[in-house]
């Protein structure tokens, strides 16, 4: 393979690995890409093995990440998009070192774990938007995530790809077979692995989705129109309740930026979102946008409101997202780009786990973003949540994948914390996940939609809510462990007259091409 051909091929891989994504949804693909891959920067020069990593990673962010210049323009999706690419560097180059190692497909699905567990954290919290776990809401691996946490199926995802490309190179037939038995296990095994089961006690939830009046940013020209449509929503929903045609809930749930005016500084907000609970006579649960003390900037809250005594418990989004909801280093990126002016005041992130009391229902609470880091939706569950609420603004991205791609890893949560998730997003996809990722039921992009469900409850947890973080940390030292064993032994090499670590090499492995 000439180099040509190799570079067009790390490019054409990262483009074919968004296949296993929504809206494609074919999670197979992913079982694929990461070995043939590996298999791509096999023997290659260092040098060599990272120009492929970042075309690897720019072919797959690229398209990935178009939502996110839909109404900014492409230098922010152009930035983020490169950026997040040069992860795949040192992807790249570790898997280059560590398939020299006897048992290489083990260490190479450590190592992407590894990637992942940098780039969800770094910088700024980091970004784990493309988690190979993230691909799988409708693969039989999916009940993985209940014993390991989202790395933990990102694991398997990598190392039945990589047994999969042992296959292809192995020139003993027994270790083929072995390796193709394998890859097939750790895909089908896991569909014995059950959801947690809840305790039984049921909750009814009404999640109230009100629709924006216009597509795009414009319709944060008309914010009084957005709380106006979740409170007519939720007048109606309570006028169907008195006629006898719809169940009373115990909570209502309204999305993120359901009003974008405080209630806390606006008295016709507060009226309009008072009323409206009144209306329906429960704890409804809000979001609003609401100005520090000195109004320099914002805090993302979500509110409970009760019908009796008002707005109560709050919790501030943990998360807010660099250059979308916040930007650093704000004065360089002014004179990059002009779209920092959309985002006047940063929001500023809360301290506290986003739990709420509602009789003896608890609440687990994150907002939009959230849902994809680990730790954060952890903490709501450990911390007392029956049920997992969700709660979302899409609007602003249109009808591109992205609401779909956060839906799954939604429906990714409710297997891994065998809970109920609950959707409820300002202009679609509000949505009803099983503890077993199943989707039962939803609203549709831009519609006006009330969804009545029965929730059931539940306490116990499970093996990856225990153990928290401790599979990620384990297989990351064990990625970065093999690395550093390949540079030593290249270093020994290198004093004894042999290549050194950034020259082609055979696998140390016997009967391995």
């Amino acid at each position: 393979m000439t180099h040509l051909w190799r570079y067009a091929g790390a490019a054409l891989l990262g483009v074919s690995l968004i296949a296993a994504f929504p809206p494609y949804d074919l999670w197979f693909v992913a079982v694929l890409v990461p070995g043939a891959f590996a298999l791509l920067v096999r023997d290659q020069p260092l040098k060599r093995s990272a120009l492929l990593g970042f075309l690897f990673g720019a072919g797959f962010f690229l398209p990935l990440l178009d939502w996110t210049g839909m109404e900014v323009g492409p230098i922010p999706w152009l930035i983020l998009a490169l950026f997040e690419a040069l992860f795949f560097i040192p992807l790249a180059l570790g898997l280059t070192l560590v398939m020299r190692l006897p048992g290489w497909p083990v260490w190479t699905a450590a190592v992407w774990v590894a990637d992942e567990a940098v780039r969800g954290r770094l910088p700024y919290g980091g970004f784990t938007w493309g988690k190979l776990a993230f691909s799988q809401a409708d693969s039989p691996m999916l009940g993985l995530a209940s014993w390991a946490g989202s790395p933990g199926l990102s694991f398997a995802v990598a190392l039945s790809s990589g047994l999969l490309a042992w296959v292809v190179v192995e020139r003993r037939l027994w270790v083929r077979a072995a390796a193709a038995a394998g890859a097939v296990a750790i895909v089908v095994a896991p569909l014995l692995i059950q959801p947690l089961q809840p305790d039984g006690v049921t909750v009814t939830v009404a999640i109230v989705q009100g629709n924006v009046p216009a597509e795009g940013l414009a319709y944060n020209d008309e914010k009084r129109a957005i709380t106006r449509n979740h409170v007519e929503a939720t007048e109606r929903l309570a006028a169907d309740v008195e006629a006898g045609e719809a169940e009373r809930p115990d909570i209502v749930l309204w999305p993120e930026n359901s009003s974008d005016i405080s209630p806390y500084h606006d008295a016709d907000t507060f009226r309009a979102i008072d009323g409206a609970v009144q209306a329906i006579g429960v704890p409804t649960l809000i979001s609003a946008i609401v100005p520090t003390d000195d109004g320099e900037n914002v805090r993302n809250t979500s509110i409970l409101w009760d019908p009796d005594t008002g707005p109560g418990a709050t919790y501030v989004k943990r998360h807010p997202m660099p250059f979308g909801e916040y930007i650093p280093m704000r004065s360089i990126a002014e004179r990059i780009t002009d779209a920092v002016n959309q985002q006047p005041r940063d929001h500023l992130p809360g301290d506290t786990v986003g739990i709420f009391q509602v009789g003896d229902t608890t609440i687990g609470n994150v907002i939009c973003f959230e849902v994809a880091f680990d730790g954060i939706v952890r903490d709501a569950v450990l911390d007392g949540g029956q049920f997992l609420s969700v709660q979302t603004n899409n609007a602003t991205f249109g009808r591109t994948e992205m609401t779909e791609q956060q839906l799954a890893q939604s429906r990714v949560r409710a297997f891994e914390h065998g809970r109920t998730v609950l959707v409820s997003a300002l202009a679609g996809v509000s949505a009803v996940v099983a503890p077993d990722g199943t989707v039962l039921d939803r609203a549709e992009l831009f519609t006006q939609d009330v969804i009545v469900t029965e929730v059931p409850l539940a306490d116990d947890l499970t093996l990856a809510t225990r153990i928290g973080a401790w599979p990620e940390w384990i297989v990351t030292a064990l990625g970065l462990g093999a690395v550093a064993i390949v540079v030593v032994n290249a270093r020994r090499n290198r004093r004894a007259g042999a290549p050194a670590a950034d020259e082609p090499r055979p696998s140390v492995e016997a009967g391995v091409p």
